[in-house]
């Protein structure tokens, strides 16, 4: 067999850069023919995530399309909240977060105007550690007296955690006995803290309580502080697929995904 000549051996030298290149670009869809640009890139808040996890396998069959997805909260400048993973530039067609902080990412440029589409409506409750008493909360005068009670009180640092440290604490004029024990929980599940024993009581979403292990879900908060917050979807600014970002927020909007969402403590406002 001939040796190859210098001039082949020098071409194919050359072209081993791009070789790599070619490679490294192709990472993460070995044994696709897809290209990545087809993944749908989803960014949601805790408040939608359970629901959003049963959904989410029963689209990507129907559509044929890979779903990613990224967690965070719907406000704040933890690391993994998704003001913060948008600033860094994270990929994303999808954003799933609290009405008031996706229209805050509309006024920002982040998200398409119009795009907005509300999901589901989320009430706010407490757990305790599994098997510790369950203390009263049905009224608001045996709210107050259980939050004075508890050692610890832990609450998220997003749309449910901002209303108990602004809004619910001085509705009930408890503020100064109870902030002090109050410890706002980051990048992690309230549920997740209180199922450890590092806080007696903890406040959240209900639809974010109940997957968690380890923890009894004691109720709603009463009707007369009850925030219920509204999450809706929008598709990002950035998005490199638009008419698929929009073919799953129809999906997660559609009658069908309805009863799927009600099992897991939301109300889901279905498009009519």
């Amino acid at each position: 067999m001939k040796p190859l000549s210098p001039l082949f051996s020098l071409t194919r030298r050359a072209a081993l850069p791009l070789v790599a290149a070619l490679v490294l670009a192709g990472c993460g869809t070995v044994g696709s023919n897809k290209p990545a640009t087809d993944d749908i890139h989803v960014m949601t808040s805790g408040g939608f995530t359970a629901a959003y996890n049963d959904l989410r396998p029963e689209f990507e069959r129907s559509s044929g399309r890979s779903v990613k997805t990224a967690y965070g909260a719907s406000m704040g400048n933890a690391q993994d909240s998704i003001p913060s993973r948008l600033a860094r530039n994270e990929p994303v067609d999808v954003v799933i977060l609290a009405r008031p902080a996706l229209d805050d990412l509309v006024a920002k440029g982040k998200v398409v105007p119009g795009s907005q589409v509300d999901l589901v409506r989320s009430a706010i409750g407490f757990a305790v550690r599994k098997g510790a008493p369950k203390p009263d909360i049905s009224t608001v005068d045996a709210l107050k007296r259980t939050l004075i009670a508890a050692p610890s009180i832990a609450y998220s640092a997003s749309a449910s955690g901002t209303y108990y440290e602004t809004e619910l604490l001085k509705k009930l004029g408890i503020e100064d006995q109870v902030k002090p024990k109050s410890k706002r929980i980051l990048s992690e599940r309230v549920g997740t803290v209180v199922a450890r024993g590092d806080a007696a009581l903890g406040l959240q979403q209900v639809s974010e309580l109940l997957p968690i292990a380890g923890i009894d879900y004691i109720g709603p908060l009463p009707a007369e502080v009850q925030q219920n917050t509204v999450f809706s979807a929008g598709i990002a600014t950035a998005s490199k697929q638009p008419d698929a970002a929009r073919q799953l927020i129809r999906y997660l909007n559609s009658p069908a995904a309805a009863p799927t969402i009600a099992k897991t403590g939301l109300e889901p406002l279905t498009a009519r």
